[in-house]
């Protein structure tokens, strides 16, 4: 066989390895979005049942951090964010298992190699076990600490899980703005600031 067939079979069978190369996150990538989901998992289950356990000794089961403004309490929310679908436990479980499979996906095999985009990853995955985890185990409840409030209006209590996925979402819309701030024109940017000489 020619040495010039040979070497074209082998980049032809080297192509689709390659391919699956580019699709998997790299090793920073993962020293990236495993950390954030180990510690972010266990500080979110740690600091509800600290609090709940510590809560349950004070008065009225509740701490005024901040007077009028910030407390901690004991809330059990069966229903989504701000009480969506309440007590659809079975329903809730399936989405938010579905979810964790397509986010993990995502990380693995959807060439995301942003390093912001891992973090968020990253994040979704830790918000969406924690709060999975009490819907599996705490008979379909989410246990929520975290509340809110101004001149008398509360915001819905909510926990580490749940901060976590405000985090994703927001990181997600700023790669979202830059991404689309990147791939203007040159010309484009140019006419926004143009030279002055």
């Amino acid at each position: 066989m020619k040495r010039g067939n040979v070497e074209s079979q082998e980049q032809t069978a080297s192509q689709p390895q390659a391919a699956a190369d580019a699709r998997r996150p790299d090793a920073v990538g993962h020293l990236i979005f495993w950390p954030i989901v180990v510690i972010g998992i266990a500080a979110d289950l740690i600091s509800k049942h600290a609090i709940f356990a510590w809560l349950q000794t004070v008065p009225d089961r509740q701490y005024e951090v901040i007077n009028g403004i910030f407390r901690l309490v004991m809330w059990e929310n069966d229903g989504a964010a701000f009480s969506i679908a309440e007590g659809r436990t079975t329903l809730l479980l399936t989405v938010s298992a579905i979810a964790l499979v397509v986010v993990l996906a995502i990380f693995l095999f959807g060439q995301v190699h942003h390093r912001v985009m891992q973090v968020a990853l990253g994040l979704f995955t830790a918000g969406i076990t924690g709060n999975l985890y009490d819907r599996a185990f705490n008979d379909g409840y989410v246990r929520d600490f975290l509340l809110f409030s101004w001149k008398g209006h509360h915001w819905p209590a909510f926990n580490i899980a749940d901060s976590m996925l405000c985090t994703a979402v927001g990181l997600l819309i700023l790669v979202n703005i830059t991404s689309a701030f990147s791939r203007k024109p040159a010309h484009q940017q140019t006419a926004a600031h143009p030279d002055p000489h």
